[in-house]
């Protein structure tokens, strides 16, 4: 297929329309568009991490206007989306089940060889929740042989869980106050639902139009890297194939000298319109996840610093992307204090790009909805490059 050439604004259009955020409410208002919202990006990405809101609640919420986070358990409940692995663990639309056995295959796989302990106890939960129905970790003895040495030292009951889990023995759903409940995948898949193994190539044009389609314009690797997990996941061949046949199109953008580009050819005559509106994002936003992606085509460097050294932090914690229009303008560095119902900003550090009245004017309106959608009424800015920004910010609580 001949290779379409596009400008960086163009690409970055197509990037941000991809990932639904060209302008609010792009899939819509209410659960349905939350529904769409995944079905479109194929993966809502979890995290456990709760200084502001969870990042798939917050994913959506940049997306979805009054998002409520209870229509997640809704969708869950009514067998409309499923929690599982594509490149992290994240919700995933239930039509979609039979592609997540490649990668249920591909932990099985390189699962090292088990005690019989080990498997007497796999053993031993599949049959209790078999009898008992749903269970949780806390249901199961504290079989710990010695005190924890850290985050990852489980106990074994929870790693028989988890390894039951990622096989494809057990499939999960969440508490309010987040925990797995895990059940038998019979109880939890609706009755229609296709459970056939998709063969290699299938799983590859599965991976690859999922990916070009939450991503827009994306590389080889970006395209791959969603079914790395997988045990089998022929991208680069397939990818070659989905190019000959017209399914995918190359790309190349003008006055850059980029490894190969690829997209849909839905965008190659799409007229995209962004409206210019703030986006205060996760960092485990689908935009976000691949740093390299910013870099080359917003020329932002990003890096959440949760997993940095603090000595070594330059922006925060837990730094929140901004984004006006196709530009990121600042990072804010924020902590949700529930309890005094005070968003607490450690940080609101400025890009060195020009910040228009109106641009102002809109990043304080995202960041009062923002406050509002973790549950704050008044917000404490501790530090920041910008006082114009600030200022704007405090008169609009």
């Amino acid at each position: 297929m001949q290779q379409h050439i596009l400008t960086a604004p163009q690409a970055r259009k197509i990037i941000l329309h991809a990932a639904g955020l060209a302008q609010p409410g792009q899939f819509g208002k209410g659960i349905e568009a939350v529904y769409k919202l995944i079905d479109h990006l194929g993966f809502i990405q979890i995290d456990t991490n709760y200084v502001v809101e969870r990042a798939h609640h917050h994913a959506i919420a940049a997306r979805v206007p009054d998002y409520k986070p209870e229509w997640i358990d809704e969708l869950m409940a009514d067998g409309s989306i499923f929690e599982f692995f594509t490149y992290g663990t994240g919700y995933i639309p239930m039509h979609e089940f039979r592609f997540s056995l490649p990668v249920k295959a591909g932990f099985l796989s390189r699962r090292k060889p088990l005690t019989q302990p080990e498997i007497n106890l796999m053993n031993k939960v599949l049959d209790r929740i078999g009898r008992e129905g749903p269970l949780m970790v806390k249901d199961f003895e504290n079989d710990r042989p010695v005190a924890s040495s850290g985050w990852w030292d489980w106990r074994p009951a929870k790693l028989a869980l988890e390894r039951l889990f990622l096989d494809g023995s057990l499939m999960c759903t969440r508490e309010k106050n987040f925990h797995k409940v895990y059940d038998l995948p019979k109880n939890l898949l609706p009755a229609d639902v296709d459970t056939t193994m998709p063969t290699p190539e299938e799983y590859a044009r599965y991976v690859i139009r999922r990916s070009l389609q939450a991503l827009g314009i994306a590389y080889a690797k970006d395209i791959a890297w969603r079914g790395h997990y997988a045990k089998d996941n022929p991208a680069k061949t397939t990818l070659d194939k989905m190019v000959e046949e017209g399914e995918v199109c190359p790309v190349s953008i003008k006055g850059q000298n980029t490894a190969p580009l690829y997209m849909l050819p839905d965008y190659t005559d799409k007229k995209i319109k962004l409206s210019g509106d703030a986006f205060i994002l996760s960092p485990f936003d689908t935009l976000n996840v691949l740093r390299h992606r910013l870099r080359d085509f917003f020329d932002f460097d990003y890096q959440i610093e949760c997993f940095v050294p603090q000595a070594k932090r330059k922006y925060g914690y837990f730094s929140l992307p901004v984004l006006v229009g196709d530009t990121f303008v600042a990072r804010m560095d924020a902590k949700a204090d529930r309890k005094h119902r005070v968003l607490t900003v450690h940080n609101l550090h400025a890009e060195p790009v020009t910040l228009s009245q109106p641009m102002i004017s809109k990043i304080a309106k995202a960041v009062r909805s923002f406050a509002t959608f973790n549950q704050c009424r008044d917000i404490d800015i501790k530090k920041s490059n910008h006082k114009q920004l600030v200022k704007a910010i405090k008169e609009a609580f």
